[in-house]
């Protein structure tokens, strides 16, 4: 997932990288360093294909859920593109793959903001029998996380069948972390103190 520019690039390529652009700036409320790359010949895109789209980003934060990096890749792409307002539209729902990477800061700041303080509720109350949850570290690739009157403990992250779900080792209970149904988890690990998601899902915008 390496985004690469590409000299002599046709213009509607051009163009329709603006159009992206355009798109995801729209959908978000901060955004660093995004860089797009969409490989496909000026007739395909005529013809409403993309061969390959690659996308990057830093420093995301999307409906309050803050992401460090961010990598998306796609290809064979049906598209609707109205060159008049450089709008966008995707055809049959195209599956894209997606890396996203959270950092302890980008972890803490989504379970303590208004919009998804009650999945911190949910950690706190189903596998740590506490009413409020105070801290999450990352340390050494471990997940550490703290309630109230509690002891540090450590949880797993895992993923099954698409799914994310935290267990406690302590006490062994496990929930599943909410996410949208359309969106299939692949993997996920923990590495240089990053929680890294590799996941597909269609899109429909």
């Amino acid at each position: 997932m390496i985004v690469k520019q590409i000299q002599g690039k046709g213009i509607l390529a051009k163009l329709l990288e603006q159009c992206v652009r355009i798109l995801i700036l729209k959908e978000c409320k901060k955004i660093n360093n995004l860089k797009i790359n969409i490989i496909s010949s000026s007739a395909n895109i005529i013809k409403g294909e993309i061969q390959k789209i690659n996308i990057s980003a830093e420093n995301i934060n999307y409906k309050d859920l803050l992401f460090d990096k961010f990598e998306l890749e796609g290809d064979n792409i049906k598209i609707i593109i109205k060159l008049t307002n450089k709008e966008l539209y995707f055809k049959n729902n195209p599956i894209i793959k997606f890396k996203i990477s959270l950092s302890q800061k980008s972890v803490k700041a989504i379970l303590f903001s208004n919009s998804w303080d009650w999945i911190s509720e949910v950690i706190s109350n189903e596998i740590l029998n506490k009413e409020k949850l105070e801290d999450i570290e990352i340390i050494n690739d471990e997940l550490l996380i703290k309630a109230t009157k509690n002891e540090e403990q450590k949880l797993n992250i895992k993923t099954e069948k698409g799914k994310i779900y935290l267990r406690n080792k302590n006490n062994k209970k496990s929930i599943q972390i909410p996410i949208e149904d359309k969106i299939f988890i692949e993997n996920i690990y923990t590495e240089d103190n990053l929680i890294n998601i590799i996941a597909n899902s269609p899109i429909s915008i």
